[in-house]
């Protein structure tokens, strides 16, 4: 174990890039092209392959759910905070247009709809997506709000440019290839005015040792070959990436995770988890 925690640690940021760089290039008549995408297919068959776990409370993806209310109240307030009128204490979405980029088997997606979003959950994982669709069935108030749809971000930004008025990408951004692709297609979707909710992971030692090492390889609370270090992202780069395509940070939180009380809290301390949410100007650069 120690020798794969070690590898894992000394791996060459050099090599990594040159491997991400052929995992994304076709050849065209005998000559390279670079793919403008942020799909990994690793990681989307590193997801799926969970797909009958998804909506066990108590299985792998337990901090997952927990994870869920933090990321509930996130949106809602950010949202009330953005200007969003809200017409029904028990439903505050109700109305609300949201986009919930990388949604997986919908374990944030449904619990949006509970509140009134309207919202549309899409990924790139077909079964996950099947398991989303299967699961909204059980509640009609969750199915009658949702709409799960199999498609890359990439596609379905050019069907639905400024079409919401949030969008809501949730432990993605460290799953993609190219983060500032990614996030320029989140953009496009947005109205002028509309917020985008990001939550992901610090590039730093912190997430490094406390993730990787104590999460994934010594307490295995975390599937093992969830999280690569190389590809987590600073804040401030996610700012500046928003920043470029029109977007103004509003706030920037860190969060943490009580175990003994299986519980989420917001933090001062951003060197692990942090959620960012940022509002499109009337005019961008996207």
């Amino acid at each position: 174990m120690a020798g794969n925690i070690f590898r894992c640690f000394l791996r060459s940021p050099r090599n990594f890039f040159q491997n991400r760089l052929l995992e994304n290039t076709m050849y065209i008549n005998g000559v390279s092209r670079l793919l403008s995408t942020t799909i990994d297919a690793k990681e989307i068959e590193h997801f799926s392959s969970f797909k009958n776990d998804w909506w066990d409370e108590n299985g792998p993806l337990a901090d997952l759910h927990l994870f869920a209310l933090i990321r509930i109240k996130f949106v809602r307030d950010g949202l009330a905070n953005a200007g969003i009128q809200i017409q029904d204490p028990a439903l505050p979405l109700k109305g609300i247009r949201i986009v919930d980029v990388g949604c997986g088997g919908g374990i944030l997606t449904e619990r949006l709809a509970r509140i009134g979003a309207q919202i549309t959950g899409i990924d790139e994982s077909a079964e996950l997506i099947n398991i989303a669709k299967e699961h909204a069935k059980l509640d009609p108030s969750v199915s009658e709000r949702v709409n799960y749809i199999h498609t890359s971000v990439e596609d379905f930004s050019q069907k639905e440019t400024e079409s919401y008025d949030a969008v809501v990408t949730s432990e993605v951004l460290e799953h993609v290839v190219e983060p500032q692709l990614f996030l320029k297609e989140c953009v496009k979707m947005l109205k002028p005015g509309g917020s985008i909710f990001v939550t992901t992971q610090n590039k730093t030692l912190a997430t490094w040792f406390f993730l990787i090492v104590m999460g994934e390889y010594i307490l295995r609370r975390i599937p093992f070959g969830t999280h690569e270090w190389n590809k987590f992202i600073a804040p401030h780069e996610v700012q500046s990436i928003l920043d470029n395509y029109g977007c103004k940070t509003r706030l920037i939180h860190g969060m943490k995770l009580n175990p003994l009380l299986k519980q989420w809290s917001w933090s001062s301390c951003t060197a692990i988890f942090y959620a960012l949410h940022a509002i499109k100007q009337k005019e961008t650069n996207v």
